[in-house]
């Protein structure tokens, strides 16, 4: 039986919803880095950080090479670049949407509407 493709899109979300993958996708959709550029942008224990690669790696979002006797990382699909720019947008429409309604609440604070 093949998988609903609703199933599919929350096990993607599922995957982004960690702040340390959302960091790694946003500095590798700048270039790849190697992982020592990763830690150092990431401020978390480097076991934490290739446990949050593995899942990445795990899902197809990312993938790796070996040059030099280091690891190098980049995104898989540069679609993950807008959706990373489209979340931008729509984070800034919430919070636009917010400030709009706790001017209204704090304008009206006597008046029950």
């Amino acid at each position: 039986m093949t998988r609903p493709l609703y199933e599919a899109k929350a096990d993607f979300f599922r995957t982004l919803g960690h702040p340390a993958r959302i960091r790694v996708l946003e500095l590798l959709c700048e270039r790849e880095h190697a992982v020592h550029e990763l830690l150092s942008n990431i401020q978390i224990e480097s076991s934490n950080l290739s446990h949050q690669l593995a899942v990445l790696r795990r899902t197809g979002l990312i993938s790796q090479s070996r040059r030099d006797g280091q690891v190098f990382y980049a995104i898989s699909a540069p679609e993950i670049r807008d959706l990373l720019l489209a979340a931008r947008a729509i984070l800034l429409d919430v919070i636009k949407d917010q400030d709009g309604l706790k001017r209204q609440l704090t304008s009206g604070r006597r008046r029950v509407s």
